[in-house]
């Protein structure tokens, strides 16, 4: 079992990781491409990897800046910011008026509710969405195996290849550039093309439409390219 470097931060660790992942502290636009460095860089110490990231890490942002301690530091006092001038006040008032009524609820509407919404939603955007625009494309619903992360929704087969879509629903305000792949999903989505060959595609739903028409166009590509191998 190899030396483990990162700090436990206890029960501290389940708020920590909710207001990081709420705000996006540490996606690639604040701390640049992670996985991608520490890959390239191949360390063979945890001071090697240190030295290196801080020397080649930047912003994947417009206007790249580069990442130092006090950036990171930076981030830090604005993830405490955000923890205890909102999160707690908002979990307090959560805390204080939650009844045994709302568990129930939320057990029945998350099973049962969101479910139903979350298939329609996928059927309308694959429906009145993807099948009009491409009619020679067969489009599948992904098996259990390549959904198990809700990586894969539904494969778009072009002959023996295919490529894949995940829906995403999102609110209407939602800033789709602003959207960043984890590094979970991109290996996951990297792995999808060793094995079909092509592309996998985020497909925003606002309402049952396609809230980022412009990945038609990437997809219409993809199809083609697909289509010449």
């Amino acid at each position: 079992m190899p030396n483990k470097y990162s700090k436990d931060f206890g029960t501290k660790e389940m708020v920590l990781n909710y207001a990081n992942g709420k705000w996006g502290l540490t996606k690639t636009h604040k701390v640049g491409e992670v996985m991608a460095l520490i890959r390239e860089c191949q360390p063979k110490t945890f001071e090697e990897w240190e030295q290196w990231y801080f020397q080649h890490a930047y912003t994947k942002t417009k206007e790249p800046h580069k990442v130092t301690k006090e950036s990171l530091r930076e981030l830090g006092e604005r993830l405490h910011t955000k923890i205890t001038e909102f999160l707690i006040p908002e979990w307090q008032e959560a805390f204080r008026t939650l009844t045994l009524d709302d568990c129930i609820d939320f057990i029945y509407n998350l099973t049962i509710h969101r479910t139903y919404d979350g298939y329609i939603t996928e059927k309308s955007v694959v429906t009145d969405g993807l099948s009009k625009r491409f009619p020679s494309i067969e489009f599948d619903e992904s098996s259990p195996e390549l959904d198990h992360a809700g990586d894969i929704d539904y494969l778009g087969r072009v002959g023996s290849k295919a490529f894949g879509i995940q829906i995403k629903p999102v609110t209407a305000r939602a800033n789709f550039g602003g959207y960043s792949l984890t590094e979970r999903m991109k290996a996951s989505f990297e792995e999808f093309t060793q094995n079909y060959g092509g592309k996998v595609f985020i497909v925003f739903s606002v309402d049952g439409e396609i809230g980022n028409p412009e990945v038609l166009e990437q997809i219409n590509k993809e199809i083609q390219r697909l289509e010449r191998d």
